[in-house]
């Protein structure tokens, strides 16, 4: 019995994973950073120099940088370049949120009227609420500046690692979550996590498991030097359930989880619902997930992963309807126990059916 109900569960995560698999390549054309469709330009794709009449050279990056990837996939760029010297830096069709790209693309200016071997040599810094994307226009740039010096790009597995103060202070709260509740059962220390969740892996790092995040990671793969906290918390949320940790990281480590609990200890005064009622909405979640399944699966609707609420953590960035979300229900929180965990999270939806063992 107990072999039959992991035989399940390992389908159940199976199943998921072809779900998301689905909306990657019907999106994005690609699984795992593997093109699994003719792109529509195919010599722009191949060819990653042209040159113009007035002897201006455009670099497209697609190819050069088709294993960088920012927070929803590749961010391609077109560098150029005329005698030597930068004259602009347009980018080209990617999958970001909007709202965090257009933050980030301020970048794409800092290069231009410098020289190759001076915009060789800058130290460029992301931009702050959009690191995701900022890194991969850094990226591209480096790649399409060393090919138009023909130096060759020599990336070693350690050149991957980011071990800025933020991803460190990540990594250490993810792997905090991941092992102290096994063994800690105390309310004054679930406090300090969830606090930690809130404000290390949400406000600071925008570190969290949502559709963006899952999209992006089946299209593009797994980068765990690059992305260490990402890898963490995505093996708490589909790895430890298999050893009978189910809705470990929504209980545990999920910032919007975590503070919408905060926000229940603020009042003493409570709504209680009902059985019944509780019943329905959850088969609401049920079908609101479904209908939104069907909208990605489609291609009908694929912006409405932008307005999960987790987004809001990265303010600067986020859409204005994903904080008029999390607002709502980080108020609702305050009277009502997880509202959105229980009775509306997609992302929850998912992460609970991949657990399921009959």
């Amino acid at each position: 019995m107990r072999y039959t109900k992991q035989i399940t569960q390992i389908l159940s995560l199976f199943s998921v994973l072809l779900m998301i698999t689905a909306v990657s390549v019907r999106r994005d054309g690609k699984w795992l950073g593997h093109p699994l469709r003719q792109q529509a330009d195919t010599a722009a794709v191949n060819s990653p120099l042209r040159t113009e009449q007035d002897g201006t050279q455009i670099i497209n990056t697609t190819s050069l940088g088709k294993d960088i990837t920012g927070f929803g996939g590749t961010v391609p760029l077109e560098i150029s370049v005329r005698d030597g010297v930068i004259t602009e830096v347009r980018a080209l069709h990617n999958q970001e949120t909007p709202d965090f790209f257009a933050r980030a693309s301020t970048l794409l200016d800092k290069w231009r009227g410098k020289t190759l071997g001076q915009a060789a040599s800058m130290k460029v810094d992301a931009v702050s609420g959009a690191t995701f994307s900022s890194r991969a226009i850094i990226g591209n740039m480096q790649r399409g500046i060393a090919f138009a010096q023909r130096s060759a790009v020599k990336d070693h597995w350690y050149s991957q690692l980011d071990l800025s103060v933020k991803t460190i202070a990540g990594l250490i709260v993810a792997l905090m979550a991941a092992i102290l509740p096994l063994f800690v059962r105390n309310k004054v220390y679930r406090i300090i996590q969830q606090v930690l969740n809130v404000a290390v892996l949400g406000f600071w790092c925008g570190s969290f498991i949502n559709y963006t995040t899952l999209i992006s990671l089946t299209s593009n793969g797994l980068r765990p030097l690059a992305t260490p906290v990402a890898t963490v918390l995505l093996i708490l949320a589909f790895v430890y359930p298999l050893f009978g940790r189910k809705t470990y990281y929504c209980t545990q480590v999920c910032p919007f989880g975590s503070i919408q609990e905060l926000a229940f200890r603020c009042i003493p005064f409570k709504v209680k619902i009902g059985a019944k009622w509780v019943k329905r909405l959850d088969i609401f979640r049920q079908f609101l997930w479904a209908a939104l399944m069907v909208c990605l699966w489609t291609g009908a609707w694929y912006g409405w992963i932008d307005l999960e609420p987790f987004s809001a953590f990265v303010f600067e960035s986020a859409s204005v309807g994903a904080i008029v979300i999390a607002v709502v229900f980080l108020a609702l929180s305050t009277v009502i126990m997880r509202p959105y965990c229980r009775f509306v999270c997609p992302t929850g939806t998912i992460l609970k059916i991949s657990q399921t063992e009959k």
